[in-house]
């Protein structure tokens, strides 16, 4: 892993910050880096973060770059027959950290990156799938509607009752799983 620590203070500090002349300005790049860490880690860090008293706003930038966090339960076991809860991978693929004047952090995204690389797949993916749906729908609409047995008012409204039901659909999905799942608690031969 790559970290790179940059600490300013003084006037030179001003163009990032009017406070950081005086409690100065940290700059810091993390550039892929992976570690694996317990629940009890996270948890037991608060202790050594508190303090009797109220520490100063440090402005900061924190950029991360091409990150991957597993988090591992460590926890005892509720139900021993259990097979214990999945790892939770946290992958950044670039994202930065702010601390302003106020004290809050602010998670941003790089600039010059985000929305415009996004929109345009999912603008041609929107594109792709729309004509298999009107294809699939147009068989039950009526003939005379339009070239493809629909008319373009009915194509948005339709479009958002797929979604709508592609959510509740997820929704089940999920319901289901955590009813098995909490099933097999009680008898780990259980199958559906």
């Amino acid at each position: 892993p790559e970290v790179c620590l940059r600490l300013e203070v003084g006037p030179g500090a001003a163009v990032h910050s009017p406070l950081a002349v005086q409690n100065g300005f940290l700059q810091m790049l993390v550039h892929s880096y992976t570690a694996e860490l317990f629940m009890s880690f996270l948890t037991n860090l608060g202790p050594f973060l508190e303090d009797e008293i109220i520490p100063e706003v440090i402005p900061m930038e924190i950029e991360i770059v091409d990150a991957k966090i597993t988090l591992k339960d460590d926890s005892p076991r509720v139900y021993p027959t259990s097979p214990g809860p999945v790892p939770l991978t946290l992958a950044v693929d670039h994202l930065v950290v702010k601390r302003r004047e106020d004290g809050v952090f602010y998670l941003t995204a790089p600039p010059g990156e985000g929305s415009p690389k996004q929109e345009k797949p999912v603008a041609v993916l929107e594109e792709q799938k729309a004509p298999a749906e009107c294809e699939c729908v147009s068989a039950h609409a009526a003939p005379a509607a339009g070239p493809r047995g629909l008319s373009f008012r009915e194509v948005p409204e339709l479009q958002r009752e797929l979604q709508s039901m592609r959510i509740a659909l997820a929704e089940a999905t999920m319901d289901k799983a955590r009813l098995l799942q909490e099933l097999r608690k009680y008898n780990p031969l259980f199958q559906l």
